[in-house]
């Protein structure tokens, strides 16, 4: 609950008792309780809206998506995460040639590997 805990919440609380009295503490949470109701109603009416006038291309649209950390992690991290979780796969080397080097054979044990004297 917004990052608070148990000791926060008992000390808001002695604090709104001693605030506002034990008559009018009701009153208040009544209150505070009802313009809560009414932002969270303002916020999904102005979502609903938005979505709506956008168009069908937006249909997936979320305005959290446009908070920094979340924009962040879409559009930039979303990749490499992408690529740190996808199954290694072995390159197949068959069909693979590398115009820059040339074939060759694997050498065997004690074989000396072919001297270029043009090269050097």
């Amino acid at each position: 609950m917004f990052g608070l805990g148990w000791p926060e919440v008992l000390a808001l609380v002695v604090i709104a008792l001693l605030v506002f009295g034990p008559e009018k503490l009701p009153q208040a949470a009544a209150q505070a309780g009802k313009t809560l109701r009414q932002l969270r109603q303002m916020a999904n009416n102005a979502r609903n809206d938005l979505q709506e006038n956008l168009g069908p291309e937006f249909r997936n649209f979320d305005p959290a998506d446009l908070h920094p950390k979340n924009f962040v992690r879409k559009h930039l991290l979303q990749d490499l995460e992408d690529d740190w979780n996808r199954p290694a796969v072995e390159p197949d080397h068959s069909s693979y040639s590398d115009p820059l080097t040339p074939a060759h054979d694997e050498l065997g044990y004690g074989e000396i590997p072919p001297y270029d004297h043009e090269a050097t």
